[in-house]
């Protein structure tokens, strides 16, 4: 940023200057962010922008100080806020910013929020430790500010711990701790990263309607260029620990000066789904599919109702196309999956290659399992630390494929691992020495060595960059091209299903709301949920009054 563009450090409310942050470990330095400058005025929003390992988070820790000291270093640079330099300020005083004049939200609320204690707790504690009020005037404030982010009925959720709350409620929460003392700037990490589109434009709004209501500044840090385009007046946009490109959003949109920035806007998963093929043979038909959790009450347990998780729902699945399932969570998509895959039980019938599925037990199901694989949401949960890549490639084929010999294992590894991408060579190393887009490439390997038909994709790329996603798109659209995969892809993120998808299911309360070709289905959507769904992935401020609040 030349010295013209920077406001005056007056006119500022918090300037970082020449910022610099390094990791040491082992008797090594490795530099996270690399001489940074940016200034955030009050009442304004600055987005600061780039992909994982970018230098985003790291930036906005150092802001609070909460970067793991000493193993972190800041070699040089100042983070002036309101005037005071935070980083040469006493505990104390640093700790009387956070909370009261400085708040954060982070990406993950589940992680972030205390699961032994409930939502009154969680917020009060802020309250007593800040404002030293009583219980009488904290209950008071904390139900004023579960109304205020829009969570309904907040009287019944005082006692509500975090796991019985949706993951749109559990982000609201986290919204009412940061406000809790009306902080003068709001650090938002990825608050909506792992939310569903609906819920995500609302948290969006919520949050543009609280920062005009309280006149606050806010550094929003994400990796979704499309809601910074609606969100944020100015860009930041950050590679390998540096600014490389800034300005206010109209004009980086426009006209991209830097390499970088143009890759980002380019980045959209993009492309046609596989050829529609009618005379394909069909892997997979269900019928009346039904899952229903019972509910039970009373000393004896009886069951009073049912969650109705998955009720009456039918499709066909051919070979070498893609079905998409859609919706918000706990809409019934994860459950459907599983239901097919004979992984939980199930009314209704499911053929697999004409196979009746639901005659079969789960112990019959064995001998069919190499032929229908999953992959997951989060790669780096689903991968286990203690294996190398080759044990967890291989290990399919240990369970599948005994008769072969140790070297032919190996060998159909490191094949596996070449045709998602990945240099064989690094086999013998672990999940973490790997980004998050080429663990999901390991994951894809692991299903991709035992040579299935049917593949069941659990929200693959949700937790994955722009850039890396459109990557990942491209690796599952040639592997279903060379292999004449049957997918069923579980999704929130339309523009990710709209690139793969034959045909979709629209999802709601376990129910199917709407069916068809993807084409009628994003081009001409019949009910007013799927227009919501619609709306909010492809043009955030037309979804706020169509979708249904929490």
């Amino acid at each position: 940023m030349s010295s013209a563009e920077r406001p005056k450090t007056g006119e500022a409310l918090l300037s970082v200057r020449d910022l610099s942050v390094e990791f040491h470990q082992s008797g090594e330095s490795q530099t996270a962010v690399d001489h940074i400058s940016f200034d955030i005025r009050r009442g304004e929003t600055v987005a600061l922008v780039g992909e994982s390992g970018s230098g985003k988070s790291v930036s906005a820790l150092s802001v609070l100080r909460l970067l793991p000291y000493p193993a972190a270093s800041h070699p040089s640079g100042e983070i002036l806020f309101k005037g005071q330099d935070l980083l040469s300020a006493p505990e104390p005083e640093i700790r009387e910013v956070r909370g009261n004049d400085i708040t954060m939200i982070f990406q993950e609320p589940m992680t972030s929020l205390n699961p032994l204690q409930t939502v009154e707790k969680q917020i009060s504690e802020i309250l007593h430790l800040h404002q030293l009020i009583k219980p009488d005037e904290a209950r008071r404030q904390v139900l004023g500010l579960l109304t205020q982010v829009g969570i309904r009925d907040p009287e019944t959720r005082l006692a509500s711990y975090p796991h019985q709350l949706s993951g749109g409620q559990r982000q609201r929460v986290m919204i009412a701790m940061a406000l809790a003392n009306r902080p003068e700037l709001l650090i938002a990490d990825e608050p909506t990263t792992a939310l569903d589109v609906t819920v995500q434009a609302q948290i969006l709004e919520l949050l543009r309607d609280l920062k005009t209501e309280h006149g606050m500044a806010m550094l929003f840090i994400t990796h979704d260029l499309g809601i910074v385009r609606k969100f944020a007046d100015r860009v930041c946009v950050m590679t390998n620990g540096k600014i490389v490109e800034t300005g206010p959003t109209a004009e980086i949109f426009a006209n991209p000066q830097h390499a970088y920035t143009k890759h980002l806007l380019a980045a959209e998963p993009s492309g046609e789904p596989p050829e529609r093929k009618e005379t394909a043979p069909e892997v997979m038909r269900a019928k009346d599919i039904k899952v229903w959790f019972p509910v039970k009450k009373g000393f004896l347990r009886r069951t009073v109702d049912h969650v109705k998780a998955v009720d009456g729902l039918s499709l066909s699945l051919k070979s070498g196309q893609t079905l998409g399932v859609v919706g918000e969570s706990g809409s019934g998509k994860t459950t459907l999956g599983l239901a097919l895959m004979r992984l939980i039980r199930s009314e209704g019938e499911i053929h697999f290659n004409t196979l009746p599925l639901h005659e079969r037990s789960f112990k019959q199901m064995k001998s069919l399992r190499s032929s229908m694989q999953v992959v997951f949401q989060d790669p780096f949960g689903s991968l286990s630390p203690r294996m190398s890549i080759a044990d967890i490639v291989g290990e399919g084929l240990e369970i599948h494929a005994r008769d072969i010999s140790a070297r032919d294992r190996d060998r159909l590894v490191a094949e596996a691992l070449e045709e998602v991408g990945l240099d064989a060579s690094t086999r013998w190393r672990y999940p973490h020495e790997f980004s998050g887009g080429q663990r999901q490439r390991i994951a894809i390997a692991r299903a991709m060595v035992l040579k299935p038909r049917f593949v069941m994709l659990d929200e693959p790329t949700s937790a994955l960059d722009m850039s890396v996603q459109a990557q990942v798109v491209d690796l599952l659209r040639d592997l279903q091209k060379r292999h004449d995969l049957a997918y069923l892809f579980i999704s929130h993120d339309l523009k990710v299903v709209r690139a793969l998808a034959n045909d979709v299911i629209v999802m709601r309360a376990g129910k199917v709301i709407e069916q068809g070709s993807a084409d009628k289905i994003f081009d001409h959507p019949e009910t007013d949920y799927t227009k919501a769904l619609m709306a909010a992935a492809f043009n955030l401020e037309a979804a706020g009054s169509a979708v249904v609040s929490e």
